[in-house]
């Protein structure tokens, strides 16, 4: 049974892998550039959801359901792959956009819920967190359907939340400062980098 001390030690461990710049981050900045604060939460609200399906598996035998349904598990890694490169390609594309000029949709909205959802689960910084650092900071087996329903989804949940806002609304603070046309390009292509740079990441992993 987890105590105190191990979810405290859990909550800073995430929040320290979750602020390290990598492609969600970058992802998440872009997004928020081009789209606002609402964007940017949509965005959030699909890499929080990545991370819980990977906490998930972690919690209940990654390695097993791995082993059961490898051939799921092979499909939906060639499809993150190819997803973030299409992401990659968008953000390489993006056209300027008038700061006060786009008005967020239902349908953009999803999208960015969906891009950050595919993110997660294409990030070789959030697998090798769930898969290599976790076990050090949780004793994986005595955790029980309750403490990972009650306990360490709401912290993964509060943890992820507030380091993504720290981003998002410090983005939307200097947000005048990104509204050139030169800005948003770099901002843009570093997302891009970001994106080829995790797909080309699982691929070799894959080959």
């Amino acid at each position: 049974m987890i105590n105190e001390t191990d979810v405290l030690a859990y909550a800073i461990a995430l929040g320290v892998a979750a602020g390290i710049p990598g492609p969600g981050i970058t992802a998440l900045v872009a997004r928020t550039v081009s789209g606002g604060s609402v964007a940017g939460y949509a965005m959030l609200v699909g890499l929080i959801m990545g991370d819980l399906v990977f906490l998930s598996f972690a919690v209940f035998g990654l390695g097993l359901l791995a082993l059961t349904f490898e051939s799921v598990f092979n499909f939906i890694r060639w499809i993150s792959i190819a997803y973030l490169l299409y992401l990659a390609w968008q953000f390489w594309t993006a056209e300027f956009q008038e700061i006060n000029a786009t008005r967020a949709t239902g349908k953009s909205l999803f999208m960015c819920f969906v891009s950050g959802f595919a993110i997660t689960l294409g990030n070789p910084k959030a697998i090798a967190f769930y898969l290599a650092l976790l076990p050090l900071v949780l004793d994986l087996n005595s955790i029980t359907v309750s403490v990972w329903a009650a306990v360490l989804m709401p912290t993964a949940i509060i943890v992820l939340l507030i380091v993504g806002s720290v981003y998002i609304l410090g983005i939307v603070s200097i947000r005048h400062i990104l509204s050139s046309i030169s800005a948003q390009k770099r901002v843009h292509r570093v997302a891009a980098i970001a994106m080829a740079g995790a797909a080309l990441s699982m691929l070799a992993r894959e080959l």
